[in-house]
């Protein structure tokens, strides 16, 4: 089965919605990762779920270039990342340095000490001069330093902070499937007399559509996680909505695809600056780079890593087909 996005709005009323489900998309990632082991569960879990949740943001505000979803933690999960591109071709790595109990929290995993956080990075692709990436922070505890077991409910607060819209996340990941359910309400423009002041029916009519919105996310909420993880979107739906009209557009297709190259991971070295890259050749007799992503290895004779500094433009070799 292949990868779906659905989106869909609820006939006249400022609410939208999306349900991901990553299937082959979702595999993928984790075939790339077996050489290495594969991941624990709940971490495997948590990345799944990053995963979906980036698929969702991603079409959510149509950005054009990446959008980067961070946890970095102070647990044995010391980083995860999931990036989406624009056309929602996707990858996702973790570096795991500690050992994962059975059952783990998610606090446990990435928040010991109140250290983790969750960043969220937009990339653009056509940069300006100077331009940099735009990155929002949000912390993995709550207003009274609770922490957060639930990686849905950081990233609600994360945009009703940066897009001042509610919205109810539901995630769920196993080792076939990652998916996810966006509830948004919409902004609705209020209406003012000569004199500058609201209408009151304009406010009756905002305070009738935010029950709506309530009253949606509320069914969204009684999504079970093994109904997420099993049913096709078309089941969840109609489950979920079977009293609201509902418009759905055509489905997307995510995909796994990994954007490094040989002349990035050059980039990187020339980043490192000759002595450093010297050092590394005088020790170990060539640079072998391995992408954490897809599992492609990118080798660097003598010779290979001075033309990264000597002839930096020159033509190279596309990056490698890993099975």
């Amino acid at each position: 089965m292949s990868s779906e996005l659905h989106k869909f709005i609820f006939d006249g009323l400022p609410v939208r919605g999306m349900l991901v489900r990553l299937t082959d998309a979702w595999q993928e990632i984790l075939k790339r990762r077996e050489a290495g082991g594969g991941y624990p569960a709940e971490v495997l879990e948590l990345l799944g779920e990053m995963t979906a949740a980036g698929a969702l943001m991603q079409s959510n505000i149509k950005f054009n270039g990446a959008l980067i979803l961070q946890i970095f933690g102070d647990g044995p999960v010391k980083v995860a990342v999931a990036e989406v591109q624009p056309d929602l071709s996707l990858r996702a790595t973790a570096t795991v340095t500690g050992t994962v109990e059975s059952g783990d929290s998610l606090s446990k995993l990435v928040n010991v000490n109140n250290q983790g956080r969750c960043a969220i990075t937009l990339d653009p692709k056509d940069k300006l001069p100077g331009q940099q990436p735009y990155q929002g922070v949000v912390p993995l505890f709550g207003d009274h330093h609770e922490k957060i077991e639930n990686l849905g409910e950081i990233l609600e607060h994360y945009m009703l902070q940066s897009e001042q819209l509610d919205t109810k996340l539901i995630l769920a990941a196993d080792d076939k499937v990652a998916a996810g359910l966006l509830i948004q309400r919409l902004p609705v423009k209020g209406q003012g007399n000569l004199e500058g002041q609201i209408d009151r029916d304009a406010t009756e009519d905002q305070i009738g559509l935010n029950e709506d919105y309530k009253r949606i996310a509320l069914l969204a909420g009684t999504l079970k996680r093994e109904e997420l993880l099993g049913l096709d979107a078309d089941t969840i739906l109609r489950r979920l909505f079977w009293e609201e009209q509902i418009t759905r557009f055509e489905p997307l297709a995510p995909s796994f695809s990994c954007s490094c190259s040989h002349d990035r991971v050059s980039s990187m070295l020339r980043g490192l600056g000759t002595a450093e890259v010297e050092s590394i050749i005088a020790e170990q007799g060539r640079i072998d780079v391995g992408c954490e992503f897809c599992g492609a290895q990118y080798g660097f004779d003598p010779v290979d890593a001075a033309q990264i500094f000597t002839n930096p433009g020159r033509q190279l070799p596309p990056a490698p087909t890993v099975q």
